[in-house]
């Protein structure tokens, strides 16, 4: 093997490695994330963080960044989409029983979600894999 082939190789491992660079803030976002569950402030300062190093980053590092950016938009359009209709229901005055069985089920399912989406990332992030379809709507 000749020094190209050596620089080229070394070169591919930093780029996958716990040095690439991005990775430590592909971390800290995950853990803004998570604390969003005790106090929602987190969660859109994560995403501003993802959205400032998304490009920034090594490539697989910006595929935790951009699944991340993505958890924050849908979580906020579906959130949206939720707060419009339990408000509806209470226009259409359905019963308030079932309007608060609504929002407790939609809160559920959307903290399962979220929980398992920053699971699969944290386990991606940690054996230095990339997120395979950041724009998935499951779990990439």
């Amino acid at each position: 093997m000749s020094t190209v082939d050596n620089a080229e190789a070394r070169a591919a491992l930093e780029q996958t490695g716990k040095d690439s660079p991005g990775r430590g803030t592909a971390v800290i976002v995950y853990g803004l994330y998570l604390g969003a569950i005790m106090s929602i402030v987190t969660l859109p300062l994560g995403a501003l963080v993802a959205h400032y190093r998304l490009g920034r980053s090594a490539p697989w590092v910006n595929s935790h960044l951009r699944f991340q950016v993505r958890t924050f938009w849908w979580m906020l359009a579906a959130s949206a989409a939720a707060v419009g209709l339990w408000q509806l229901l209470g226009v259409l005055h359905i019963s308030p029983l079932a309007a608060w069985t609504f929002g407790y089920l939609y809160i559920t399912a959307m903290l399962v979600w979220f929980v398992a989406r920053c699971g699969v990332g944290i386990a991606r992030l940690t054996s230095n894999r990339p997120i395979d379809r950041p724009g998935s709507l499951l779990f990439g």
